[in-house]
């Protein structure tokens, strides 16, 4: 299956295989559990409105470059004075120029969780974004096999660290019902062809159990697609590519929630 998704991953595998060499999964338990503990991701998100997880990326196979000059820092304390209730860091080298230094700097200088949002195929990454203080971690349902995706919910439990499940079609919403998540990110956007449609949301949060806190992701621009997600009970959006083609952050979160 030669799609976006599957190339990401066939390069991640060789990343995992350099990362584990220059470090240990045991001296990143090890960094872990030395750490302060984060702050909670879905008790955050769990307001009386639309809650807003911000993203920060510089670039992404489908829009290529989004902001120039990219200023992590800048951007995550923008994000934080505008009052959004997380933060999201691309983690990704090769597809989004996401790295390690962003996420420690963006840590440093705010205090509002963090979402760790990467390919994940290895506990490694799991214990990675325990020892950078991420609250939370991306799980895309497309790209783990159900049993090995069972294997990481444990992994995040004893890593201290919230998982946000992805899913993308009803089959693996379908799946989502019958593990033991709090967290569904419903993603607009085919990983196969990257095209997006809001319905997606929609059509899938009615698979979703009543105790879900169910995120859409990607495809968000306008005030009237955030109070149309709060009328069909969607507790929280995350929005990266609309508020940073905006040189005022804090002008585009207004804009955008405003209806909400």
């Amino acid at each position: 299956m030669n799609n976006i998704l599957s190339r990401i991953l066939e390069h991640k595998r060789i990343e995992m295989q350099e990362a584990k060499r220059e470090r240990s999964v045991e001296l990143l338990q090890e960094q872990a559990r030395l750490r302060k503990p984060a702050p909670p991701f879905a008790e955050c998100l769990r307001t009386d409105s639309v809650a807003l997880i911000a993203e920060i990326k510089h670039m992404s196979p489908s829009a290529g470059v989004i902001r120039d000059p990219f200023d992590p820092v800048h951007i995550a304390e923008a994000y934080e004075a505008a009052g959004v209730q997380a933060v999201s860091v691309l983690m990704d080298r090769k597809y989004f120029d996401g790295s390690e230094k962003d996420f420690r700097l963006v840590r440093s200088s705010i205090q509002c969780p963090m979402l760790y949002k990467e390919f994940v195929i290895d506990p490694w990454q799991i214990w990675h974004a325990a020892s950078l203080g991420a609250s939370a971690i991306l799980l895309i349902a497309a790209a783990l096999d159900p049993n090995v995706l069972a294997s990481f919910l444990d992994v995040c439990h004893d890593a201290g660290i919230e998982p946000l499940l992805e899913v993308h079609d009803q089959n693996e919403m379908a799946m989502a019902r019958d593990i033991a998540v709090e967290c569904i990110g419903i993603n607009n956007r085919n990983l196969k062809t990257f095209e997006v449609s809001l319905e997606t949301t929609f059509r899938l949060k009615k698979g979703a159990l009543e105790n879900h806190l169910i995120i859409s992701e990607s495809g968000i621009s306008d005030p009237k697609d955030v109070e149309q997600l709060k009328e069909a009970g969607i507790d929280a959006i995350l929005v990266g590519e609309h508020l940073l083609k905006h040189e005022d952050l804090s002008q585009a979160i207004s804009a955008l929630m405003e209806n909400v």
